[in-house]
């Protein structure tokens, strides 16, 4: 047991926690019937979808809501809803019991992306304050689909079957994210592109670590295949408890405008940090508390006008 124990510890979690400071760069330091039914929400009061998005970001991404207000006055409510409709794919997966079902409503979010980019969203509070950020950012459509295309990839419950397919999936949903944001700041440079496509992978790697546990309690593992198989580690172990340049070298280079998208970096930072202290042990229970800090260090990190 002590040997599993160990294995897991210094195996694929270890590795993929080395994967991930490579690609952000870090320092081991998300009513009604018909489509509205098919999407699963309850309708708000007149002119209260900023709220609607904002307490739903704060209670499904409290780590999203802080660096969001922290973007610039003008870009806050616009995240809020990016981020909202980030949070309404991504419980998807996890409120279902049946993949129609997840299909249905991902063809929901599908269905109102298209309308809202005819200037006719569906009557639904994150669809309706979307519309609104597409409208004042004049944001792109590809990227929204590409989240939903993968995100609905995402509903068989499977493992990874390599460290690559992972990577490709936080690519279209959290690096995507990222380009997003970058929009709404006014960002359009090929070296904060770059950097979002790295900070982004390297967030998908590390949520699906932090997810470990409690898939775990749910019998799942999706942890990349390869790896664990390369250290000789199976799904049951986990399930009885037992490559790419530095993000942060395009800083020079990327437009300092740009550097609030990526506040997220500071709690990779924190979580990494963390998981090291504890011996890359992925169950440990400090590691399923919120920090306590990351209001403070996010503040610094803003303060300082770095990621």
């Amino acid at each position: 047991m002590v040997a599993a124990a160990m294995a897991l510890r210094r195996g694929p979690c270890h590795r993929m926690l080395r994967l991930a400071g490579a690609r952000g760069g870090l320092p081991w330091p998300g009513l009604g019937g018909g489509r509205a039914a098919a999407a699963g929400w309850g309708r708000p009061g007149p002119g209260g979808e900023v709220q609607y998005c904002a307490e739903l970001v704060r209670k499904r991404d409290y780590e999203g809501f802080l660096c969001s207000l922290l973007l610039p006055a003008e870009c806050r409510i616009s995240a809020f809803a990016l981020r909202a409709f980030n949070v309404e794919l991504a419980q998807i997966k996890d409120s279902i019991t049946q993949k129609t079902t997840g299909l249905m409503r991902m063809q929901f979010w599908r269905e109102a992306v298209e309308d809202i980019y005819c200037d006719n969203p569906p009557h639904q509070p994150v669809a309706t304050e979307l519309w609104r950020a597409v409208k004042r950012h004049n944001l792109t459509k590809m990227w929204f689909m590409k989240i939903i295309d993968e995100r609905e990839k995402n509903l068989d419950d499977r493992a990874y079957c390599n460290i690559q397919e992972l990577e490709m999936y936080a690519e279209n949903t959290q690096s995507a994210l990222l380009y997003l944001t970058l929009e709404m700041l006014g960002v359009r440079d090929i070296h904060a592109d770059h950097a979002a496509s790295h900070i982004g992978k390297a967030q998908g790697i590390v949520t699906c670590l932090r997810a470990t546990p409690y898939h775990c309690t749910r019998q799942k593992v999706f942890l990349p295949m390869d790896i664990c198989m390369l250290h000789g580690v199976s799904q049951e172990d986990f399930i009885r408890g037992k490559q790419e340049k530095n993000a942060r070298s395009f800083s020079k280079k990327v437009p300092v405008k740009a550097y609030p998208a990526f506040f997220c970096t500071v709690a990779l930072d924190d979580y990494l940090y963390n998981m090291r202290k504890v011996d890359f042990n992925i169950f440990h229970p400090s590691l399923q508390k919120k920090s306590t800090l990351l209001p403070l260090h996010l503040y610094i990190r803003s303060w300082k006008k770095t990621y």
